[in-house]
């Protein structure tokens, strides 16, 4: 063996949930999620662990998607999807002959959200159950992110960070049975002193973009292929570019194959509207509902797309699964000779593009944990396994502040379509300090205020809406939920202040965000 591959799944999506809505289009961002990337991808690691494959991953599963996934509203009406999906897919099956493309690809669908829904009733629904078996296997290692996948570097004070941090500790350790021993920080956002606040809270690794590692001081002797450690203590796994680039890159990634599944054409546009109006939500508004039937084709208009076959798409994603294994081998090979130690390769992804993006992602993924499995120059590792192994006399670095954006900068999180919500983000993360120190002490119905403010500024601070802001999607919804959590907030300070509290307005709040039930606020303080 010469040298390891530690994949990453960091597995997010912010807190939607509208009970006050029989449907809502924000919700539908986890269904998707749920029938194309988490079913799938547990399937593919329990598929793996029952055949006895030895292989190790992290996956870090956020403190909103593990109580979304946990939520009795958000379970029933994902199983009332899953049921508009399989009747879709039936009657499109029995509409187009099993001899042609369409016909092939809707049985195909079927098959897969029977299989989705065979797989819900195998773990009562609760998807969080899988993880926790491969958990106490010792196969995945489960990783925390902070609070609401705030970005931290923006935070304006160390209690607004703080907060964040420990919030995420208190929601793993509840959903997992364990505390965490690391951390992915939303966005991979890194600024000097997170390492001493990560170490107070127990925390002994975390991941950077390479840029951190390689513009941080002093330079690494290892390059990016040993992590370092802080002056706090905690150790930094810095993201591999090569395995980015190769998964991600618009130009070079594989996910823009030709023969791969085109994500933007969907049937829910493309089928007259008669047709397709039951599969809608009550509004009939026309939307994506998950049948796809056209492939990438190339660089050519959406229109113009060629028919989609499940079968050669399958046949690619192994071939770019044995070229990406053998690009490993290739990588640490080449490094092994000059360190002292087994080079290491970390591969961090965001989950959802396995399946949701890129439709054969699963089982790229499945294929490179089998050629790893018999790989004699490649083992696949966890980061406390490599602690474990190799933890003694890392380097000590001061990491550059960095994220995985945008030539590794804040400038995603931060611009002209977005740069008016911390006007508000930091005064109330001021007046939440302030709130602790004069109510902090607080029982009864001042408390449940308290950590309710508590709640709508975590909300407030999730990173989606500032990214969503930028990127021009759904802004104005992005831009309701900070006005929302912000007004909320505002609201239960006054009423502290006032000491005007209204017992049926809080419970009204809680009752909207079912979220951190047992939040400290003292990390406020």
């Amino acid at each position: 063996m010469r040298g390891y591959l530690c994949l990453v799944l960091h597995a997010h999506l912010p807190f939607v949930r509208h009970p006050e809505h029989e449907d809502f289009l924000e919700e539908d961002w986890l269904f998707e999620a749920i029938t194309e990337t988490y079913v799938p991808l547990l399937s593919t690691l329990l598929r793996l662990r029952d055949e006895q494959v030895p292989f190790h991953v992290a996956v870090s599963v956020s403190p909103p998607l593990a109580a979304m996934l946990d939520d009795p509203l958000l379970r029933s009406r994902y199983r009332r999807h899953l049921g508009r999906l399989l009747a879709l897919a039936e009657s499109e099956s029995r509409g187009n002959p099993e001899s042609t493309p369409i016909g092939r690809t809707a049985r195909h669908y079927a098959e897969r959200f029977r299989a989705a829904g065979a797989f819900l009733d195998s773990c009562r629904g609760d998807l969080l159950a899988p993880l926790r078996t491969l958990q106490n296997a010792g196969l995945v290692e489960i990783l925390a992110c902070n609070g609401t996948h705030g970005f931290l570097p923006l935070m304006s004070s160390a209690s607004a960070q703080r907060a964040q941090v420990r919030a995420g500790v208190a929601a793993h350790t509840r959903a997992f049975g364990r505390r965490p021993r690391g951390m992915w920080l939303a966005e991979c956002g890194y600024d000097h002193h997170l390492d001493a606040l990560l170490a107070a809270e127990g925390l002994d690794f975390f991941f950077v973009d390479g840029h951190a590692l390689e513009m941080g001081r002093p330079r690494p002797r290892r390059g990016l292929y040993a992590p370092v450690r802080t002056a706090a203590g905690p150790a930094a796994f810095a993201r591999d570019p090569e395995t980015g680039r190769q998964v991600w890159s618009a130009q070079e990634g594989y996910p823009g194959d030709p023969v791969y599944r085109e994500f933007y054409r969907d049937v829910g546009w493309d089928a007259a509207y008669d047709y397709i109006r039951p599969y809608l939500h009550d509004d009939g508004v026309r939307r994506g509902v998950g049948l796809k039937y056209h492939r990438v084709t190339g660089r050519v208009p959406l229109n113009d797309k060629e028919l989609y076959e499940p079968g050669p798409a399958e046949e690619r994603a192994r071939e770019h699964a044995r070229d990406f294994v053998a690009n490993r081998e290739r990588q640490v090979a080449h490094h092994a000779t000059g360190l002292d130690r087994p080079p290491l390769v970390v591969a961090p992804y965001d989950a959802e593009l396995f399946g949701h993006w890129w439709y054969e992602g699963p089982l790229f993924l499945e294929e490179v944990l089998r050629g790893a499995a018999r790989s004699p120059e490649l083992e696949t590792i966890t980061p406390s396994q490599y602690l474990v192994r190799h933890g003694e006399g890392l380097e000590v670095q001061r990491p550059n502040p960095s994220t995985w954006g945008a030539e590794s900068t804040n400038r995603v999180w931060l611009n002209d379509a977005n740069a008016w919500l911390y006007r508000y983000q930091h005064w109330a993360e001021r007046e939440m300090f302030e709130l602790v120190r004069d109510h902090g002490r607080a029982a009864g119905l001042p408390a449940r205020a308290l950590k309710q403010a508590g709640r709508e500024l975590l909300l407030m601070q999730s990173s989606d809406w500032a990214f969503i802001l930028a990127a021009g999607t759904t802004a104005p919804y992005a831009a309701r939920r900070v006005k929302q959590h912000f007004l909320a907030f505002r609201q239960l300070r006054d009423r502290l202040r006032e000491q005007t509290l209204r017992e049926k307005e809080i419970s009204a709040m809680e009752a909207l965000t079912p979220i951190f039930p047992d939040l400290d606020v003292g990390a406020w303080g």
